[in-house]
């Protein structure tokens, strides 16, 4: 599972790098486009903010669950069972 999120994960860093060095180029800078789209970076901070205080407490309340239930379903696995299998 590692290996195609990681393989996609280069090919979208790599995909940016050459987005951002063609826009560079011409002279595009992020502040055009955010100026364009008519926010600032107040603005698209806030949104940032609201959205990390609206996700941490559903994050750890689905936590508080899935990992116990994760935990013993690990420990009752027969032995010598990979997940792959």
């Amino acid at each position: 599972m590692l290996n195609p999120l990681l393989r996609t994960l280069v090919k979208v860093v790599v995909a940016s790098l050459i987005v951002g060095t063609v826009l560079a180029h011409f002279g595009i800078t992020a502040e055009q486009i955010i100026h364009e789209l008519g926010l600032s970076t107040e603005r698209i901070e806030d949104y940032a903010r609201q959205g990390i205080a609206w996700a941490w407490p559903n994050l750890l309340l689905g936590s508080m669950i899935i990992v116990p239930v994760w935990f013993v379903v690990f420990l009752f696995r027969p032995p010598g069972k990979r997940s792959s299998d």
